[in-house]
């Protein structure tokens, strides 16, 4: 397995001490565990993001979409602004 050095404040390592021991696990774990889930955070909000952008960019999704909701489709008056 790979590894990597990480630089931090003497306060930054006095706090991870404290969350560590705090959580029952070693400071490694824990900046694992940060690491992998902001991993795994950053995936989900870009697979999300492209099935926005491919959702909305399909005039018959849009249109499904509308359908599925139709109170927040605006009504007469002002374009966008619901009625």
């Amino acid at each position: 397995m790979s590894a990597l050095n990480v630089d931090f404040s003497d306060q930054e390592l006095q706090d991870l001490r404290e969350i560590a021991r705090e959580r029952g696990m070693t400071m490694k774990a824990l900046v694992r565990e940060a690491t992998a889930a902001d991993i795994a955070r950053h995936r989900a909000l870009k697979e999300a993001a492209e099935v926005f952008r491919r959702f909305f960019s399909d005039p018959a999704a849009e249109r499904a979409f509308a359908d599925a909701f139709p109170d927040d489709e605006p009504r007469g008056g002002a374009p966008g602004r619901a009625a």
